[in-house]
This record gives structure tokens, sequence and C-alpha cells, in this order.
């Protein structure tokens, strides 16, 4: 699993999980495309910024394109799809997740950067563009309900950091991460309060 796998397993399930937030929600067409995109490409932006990167460098026409296929086919889905949106949806955000969290580490780690900056970068990448999803569908963001999102995004980076980085090893990581979050899904793994809440 290369860089560029990883790219496009992102952005498509990234851009899955924007348009199914945005037929929620019951957005047009254009908000639709708007999320999809916003996902897809939110997470790599706030990246790039932080590692001082332009911005401009995630952009290329085939990714682009794929993504905007991938929107309009998902125009023509059946409405009552959107039911099963808590079935699926958490699928293909937890596909986005681990393959931006893992982009985004590998991009770290090539610039020789310690576990700390790859563990930002991997947050960044792998949530980043959900964040900014929820927000525009006038939801709280699932990274900040989820506390299992950052300990996730924490496991990739600890991976790449001690050097994981062949085609299988990604893989296993992609694996164990979906199966992991979707398990916590499930059985709704909460960590701890810091605080009690008053009653």
């Amino acid at each position: 699993m290369t860089w560029e796998v990883l790219h496009i397993i992102g952005i498509i399930a990234y851009a899955i999980s924007g348009a199914f937030v945005a037929l929620q929600a019951r957005y047009s067409f254009i908000g639709i495309f708007v999320l999809g995109l916003v996902t897809s490409y939110g997470g790599s932006i706030i990246r790039n910024i932080v590692l001082d990167i332009p911005v401009s460098a995630i952009w290329d026409r085939q990714s682009l394109f794929v993504v905007l296929i991938t929107l309009t086919v998902i125009l023509f889905i059946k409405r009552n799809w959107i039911h099963h949106w808590n079935r699926w949806g958490y699928f293909f955000d937890s596909i986005g997740l681990a393959s931006f969290a893992l982009q985004g580490g590998l991009l770290a780690k090539s610039l020789d950067h310690d576990l700390g900056i790859i563990m930002i970068a991997c947050m960044f990448t792998g949530v980043g563009g959900g964040m900014i999803r929820d927000l525009l569908a006038g939801r709280t963001p699932l990274a900040l309900r989820e506390e299992i999102h950052a300990v996730l995004t924490f496991l990739c980076a600890f991976c790449i950091w001690i050097g994981w980085s062949s085609p299988l090893e990604l893989s296993i990581i992609v694996v164990l991460i979906v199966f992991i979050r979707m398990i916590a899904v499930n059985y709704k793994w909460i960590f701890p309060f810091p605080m009690k809440q008053s009653k």
C-alpha cells in the first residue's frame, strides 16, 4: 500500500462520508459537493499548514476527478439508504481516518520530524476534514465526542515512527484501525471524564 493508494482510498472514503452527512442534513447537491470536498481535503490542508508545506501541493487533477466522480455517483443513490448512515457512515469515516492519518505520518517522517510532530501530522490529517465537515453540518465533531479518534491516530504515529512502511505493514494498520473503531462504535467505548458532572 503506497502513498498514492492511501491518498485515493482516503479521499474516496471521506468524500462518501461527507456526502452522506450532507444527505442526512437534506443539503442540496451543492452542499453535497462542498461537504465531500471539504472532508476529503480539509485534513491535508491543515497538515500542510502545520508542516509549513505549500497547500497547493495537495491538489492534483487525478484525485480531484476521483472525488467529483464519487460525489456524482452518490447523487443518484436511493435516499432511503441515508437511514443506514450510522452503519456505513462510521465505516467510511474509519477508512478515511486510517488512510489519512497514515499519509500524514508518512509525510512528517519523510521530512525527518520526531515522534511529536508525526503524532500531530497524523491527528490533523486523520480528523481535520471530518471536523470541518461536522462543523459545516451543524454537528459536534465526532473527533471531539469520541476519544478513540486521538488514540488511533497516535497508534498510527507510533507505528510509523518505529519504521512500519511496507505495503503489508500499512495494510495491517488500516485494517486494525478500522476494526478497533467499529468495535468502539458498536460497544460505545468512551473514556472516563476527567471530572464528575454535577447533578
